[in-house]
């Protein structure tokens, strides 16, 4: 019983942040009102009255309701393959896929370089190597959520928006791969036992057999979906897949010679790719799941919120870590798209914006942490999700804004009829007689 009175807790919780956010005319996006909303629940907040089902007063309460913040990962992994659609990616996928796999791979050696600098000078006991490597990886993901909310709140159109869509979807995909990788190799570290088995083979295992079992259950949710007519019957059958599919990412095989294991994100995310190039009604369906999976949504960002150690900021050297993540990261995002766009023959408005747009970072970055911090030591884990979370709340304020801002600039957003009827209204001189 108690369980389930932290669950509506927690979505009520963050549902009435949003409310605040407005009351006090403060424009930033839910998702940064739904982490501190699971803060202010959190074993810092509310959780210290230790009154069952209202707050978490430790990390094992909030522990209890995984499941929620596994189903969301599966559906928001899901939601990123809908954005490779063949159609689209005709248009612009040679530019989309250098500059999205460039950029990406750019953030990530500065943001290694920068952290593995930073290990030498303050030591493994503060700065372990492993969580250096990890956060490289995770630094390449950017939050698709984010961006589609402002091209879609202020129906953004031209170059830069078409370009910038199939990037943000491919940029995740390369952030998984490159996650696979670094975090295989992160994990021998931690356990100390180093062979290709663990750094190559498993990574590269995972990376192939995620994208099989994807493959399969997309292929097989688009025949079975020919079955139904009802759309009800078809979000079922949808959301069922789903989380189906989740379930079976979390199988592991022994081969003998390695262990094989999928990324739930990965499967996910080809699950999504295959039924949205398979299936004709895929645009219909996705759209009606997306309604669907809002509540399971903000009860994971309230959830991540709440999982925050504001303990581990009490050092000021692991908020100039967070501080040195967010500014390589950054630079890294912005000229990587910048090199990659002119390499490609993109436009001086595109050269000049486009990495702006690709700042913000939220779900698939925090599904990272959450993976980390569940397979590594306690203190890097830690480690590794609080300065993901300090880098979630900055770019979450800041990001959208300047997304916004990069579009107007590029002039892929317009005034609406009515702002610009009122401006010429109030613009133009009178006569006088």
């Amino acid at each position: 019983m108690y369980d389930l009175i932290a669950l509506a807790v927690t979505l009520l919780a963050g549902l009435l942040m949003t409310r605040i956010f407005k009351l006090l005319h403060v424009s930033f996006p839910d998702v940064t009102a739904f982490l501190l909303a699971g803060l202010a629940i959190g074993p810092y907040g509310l959780g210290r009255l230790h009154v069952a089902g209202l707050g978490f007063s430790d990390a094992g309460a909030i522990g209890r309701l995984d499941m929620v913040c596994t189903v969301a990962l599966g559906f928001i992994a899901f939601a990123i393959g809908n954005e490779f659609r063949l159609s689209q990616l005709k248009k612009t996928g040679r530019q989309a896929a250098v500059i999205g796999v460039f950029q990406a791979l750019v953030a990530m050696a500065l943001v290694d370089a920068a952290l593995i600098l930073l290990h030498f000078a303050l030591g493994e006991a503060v700065l372990p190597l492993s969580a250096a490597i990890t956060l490289g990886a995770i630094a390449t993901a950017t939050a698709p959520a984010a961006t589609l909310m402002v091209v879609r709140q202020y129906k953004a159109k031209g170059p830069l928006t078409d370009l910038l869509l199939p990037i943000v979807a491919l940029d995740d995909a390369v952030g998984l791969v490159a996650f696979a990788v670094s975090f295989g190799i992160a994990q021998a570290m931690v356990s100390g036992t180093v062979n290709a088995a663990t750094v190559i083979l498993e990574p590269l295992l995972e990376i192939v057999g995620s994208l099989v079992l994807g493959a399969v259950m997309g292929w097989l949710l688009t025949l079975l979906e020919r079955l139904f007519f009802s759309n009800t019957n078809r979000l079922s059958l949808t959301i069922g897949f789903v989380l189906m599919t989740i379930a079976f990412s979390s199988l592991r095989i022994d081969l003998g010679f390695a262990e094989l294991h999928f990324s739930s994100l990965l499967v996910c995310m080809m699950l999504g790719t295959m039924f949205c190039n398979l299936c004709p009604r895929s645009g219909d369906i996705m759209s009606r799941a997306e309604k669907w999976t809002a509540p399971i949504y903000a009860l994971f960002f309230v959830l991540s919120g709440a999982q925050l150690e504001l303990s581990v900021f009490r050092s000021m050297a692991v908020v100039g870590i967070g501080l040195l993540y967010i500014l390589t990261r950054s630079a890294g995002k912005y000229l990587g798209a910048r090199a990659s766009a002119a390499m490609t023959g993109c436009s001086t408005s595109i050269r000049r914006y486009l990495g702006i747009t690709l700042l913000p970072q939220a779900g698939v970055a925090l599904g990272m942490c959450t993976t980390a911090a569940a397979l590594m030591g306690s203190y890097e884990g830690t480690l590794i999700r609080n300065i993901v979370l300090f880098g979630v709340l900055i770019y979450e304020l800041v990001g959208p804004s300047l997304t916004r801002w990069a579009l107007a600039c590029a002039g892929d957003i317009r005034p609406a009829p009515a702002e610009k009827k009122s401006h010429d209204r109030f613009n133009t001189p009178k006569l006088t007689r």
